[in-house]
């Protein structure tokens, strides 16, 4: 699936300013597409935007070059699964009740589950490293833990295009790195994967391209190479950073720095 954003403008009525000005961009089938900016630079809003909950007060989405508003919610729900940062759970759930719940666009409110979609959620619950946890309620998994499921959920659904907002928060170097190995392969195997996240060190290792927003436009946008450059990057977030290339992965790699002030250790 191809998700294309034209010139997205979201403005919000306590804000002056718009959150999103102006952000444009392509993600081609089969590609892993990462999303950075610091606090408040437009990130979540850019999901809400692309999953049609913000309102847009310019531009367009296309998915697969059909506007994303000619899509009917089942069809958009069969085809894009979405991870937002953060949800409530309202009432007690296993985490297989969970995951199963990626089901829902296939079997409706009260259909039974079949084989097919048994089997989607095993290989999702496997593939998150969340089989073991199948029978535990969700209110004693820890951060970690229940945001694999949540991913697991998202990949129960065998959508074409999987939008994640935040997905390794909580997690540790494993499972970080885990996760986003799977949504690299997800991406091989034709998924298209559009992942927003703070973390600018580990994504770089498996994004095809990258989009720097900062105050709700487009800093930077191009390969990780094109957009790991120290006097972007120090611009946007204003800090001291170094950028090298990893020698094993050729990968650039991000240092923030101490800053002046304290590099006396006083």
């Amino acid at each position: 699936m191809r998700i294309r954003a034209e010139d997205l403008v979201v403005r919000y009525p306590a804000l002056s300013e718009p959150a999103l000005r102006g952000v444009s961009f392509d993600v081609p089938p089969g590609s892993l597409y990462a999303v950075l900016g610091p606090n408040g630079s437009g990130k979540s809003t850019l999901m809400r935007a692309l999953l049609g909950v913000s309102p847009l007060a310019g531009g367009r989405v296309t998915l697969d070059d059909r506007p994303a508003n000619a899509w009917s919610r089942q069809e958009r729900a069969r085809a894009v699964g979405a991870v937002p940062q953060a949800e409530s759970i309202a009432f007690p759930l296993t985490t297989r009740e969970m995951v199963a719940m990626g089901r829902y666009p296939y079997l409706g409110p009260l259909a039974p589950e079949g084989s097919a979609d048994r089997a989607a959620v095993a290989r999702a619950l496997e593939a998150c490293d969340v089989l073991a946890l199948a029978e535990r309620d969700l209110m004693t998994l820890s951060g970690g833990e229940l945001q694999r499921a949540r991913i697991a959920r998202a990949l129960a659904q065998e959508p074409r295009a999987l939008v994640l907002d935040e997905p390794t928060a909580s997690l540790d170097i494993r499972h970080e790195m885990e996760i986003l190995e799977l949504l690299r392969s997800a991406a091989n195997g034709g998924m298209t994967v559009l992942l927003i996240t703070h973390g600018l060190d580990s994504v770089v290792q498996f994004a095809d391209r990258m989009l720097l927003l900062s105050h709700g436009a487009v800093a930077a946008e191009g390969t990780p190479a094109e957009v790991m450059r120290e006097e972007v990057l120090r611009e946007v977030y204003g800090w001291p950073i170094s950028v090298h290339t990893d020698p094993r992965s050729g990968a650039p790699r991000v240092t923030p720095l101490r800053s002046n002030a304290g590099s006396n250790g006083a």
